[in-house]
């Protein structure tokens, strides 16, 4: 019934246009008939829950039939939160300074909560952190987020009704990245998406996605970032991808290699994220956003509405997808 009713909602919210858009893309890339493409859409919609996005992106024109649901698509991600996270504890992952004071063993940084935070307290923060990086309680994608920097020639009081007033009420340390980061892309924090799962008790890893910037001073991909995969030594398996399917095997500002690039101190942020995925097992499956420091890997944040981060099938040696790593883990 549940899947029946997410189908439903997905045909009557569907934009059609950006559909046929796709699917005509789609079959020049995939040299097929666009009616072909289409109908084939149509019938992964309806049999793995995979949206148009997810044809595309996973590339489920060149996928087995056999090996199909593998894939981990939206919808079947959708179903997984809703069978494994709590609605009633999500607020402690909505709300950044819920979360920081939950978390605050895991952050590895200092944080002010500028909601109940006086004019002194800032100052003697500042005084501590010159650097700072202050962000709304409720934003996504990086939006609301500034930086801040404070020298004795500064108007603290004025960046302190500033930030006040345009309600950016979690303050934090600025991270300085680690310098193989840096090198690789410096005027973003390049963070990892690091999934994990609470099973019995226990943090379990289940993937890691790298985020690294391009252009802009964040790394999200909807602000012109890209992505890539690491394996479980913490090395790029695969090229970069952003938002326009552009693939990138070097950086194209740095033209350092994306490909075979380790990230530092791996192990260790795979440690911390297992040991925070313990503290509110009722979310028990949550994506957490992890920088790597001078001094070690730092948890940003948690997401309980994790997205879909799935290597396409052209990069797949053996074809399968993401859901039987899944399921070593968790009922799906």
């Amino acid at each position: 019934m549940a899947k029946l009713s997410y189908l439903i909602a997905r045909i009557i919210k569907l934009n059609y246009f950006n559909m046929f858009k796709i699917a005509k893309s789609v079959s020049v890339k995939a040299n097929k008939p666009y009616l072909y493409i289409l109908a084939d859409m149509i019938r992964c919609g309806l049999k793995y829950q995979a949206g148009y996005y997810d044809y595309q992106e996973f590339e489920y024109y060149n996928i087995d039939k056999d090996k199909r649901n593998t894939y981990l698509t939206r919808g079947k991600n959708n179903a997984i939160i809703k069978k494994y996270n709590d609605k009633k504890y999500c607020y402690i992952f909505n709300d950044k300074i819920v979360f920081n004071k939950t978390f605050s063993e895991y952050l590895n940084r200092d944080w002010l909560d500028m909601k109940t935070a006086d004019i002194e307290e800032f100052k003697k923060f500042v005084a501590k952190n010159p650097d700072i990086i202050a962000k709304p309680i409720d934003g996504e994608g990086g939006n609301g987020i500034e930086k801040y920097s404070v020298s004795s020639d500064s108007d603290i009081s004025g960046i302190y009704n500033q930030i006040k007033s345009k309600k950016q009420y979690l303050v934090e340390t600025f991270i300085k990245q680690h310098k193989d980061l840096n090198e690789l892309y410096g005027k973003a924090v390049n963070t990892m998406r690091m999934f994990t799962f609470c099973k019995n008790g226990e943090g379990c890893f289940l993937q890691a996605v790298l985020k690294i910037g391009n252009g802009g001073v964040i790394d999200n991909f909807s602000n012109g970032g890209m992505y890539t995969f690491v394996d479980d030594n913490g090395i790029v398996t695969v090229p970069a991808i952003d938002k326009n399917d552009t693939l990138y095997s070097k950086h194209p500002i740095t033209e350092k290699d994306i490909i075979g690039f380790k990230v530092p101190m791996f192990d260790e942020a795979v440690e911390l994220v297992k040991k925070a995925a313990t503290v509110v097992p009722q979310v028990a499956y949550i994506g957490w956003d992890v920088a790597i420091s001078e001094n070690g890997p730092v948890i940003i944040e948690g997401n309980c509405f994790p997205g879909v981060f799935q290597k396409r099938a052209s990069f797949n040696k053996d074809g399968v997808g993401l859901i039987p790593t899944y399921q070593k883990y968790m009922e799906i």
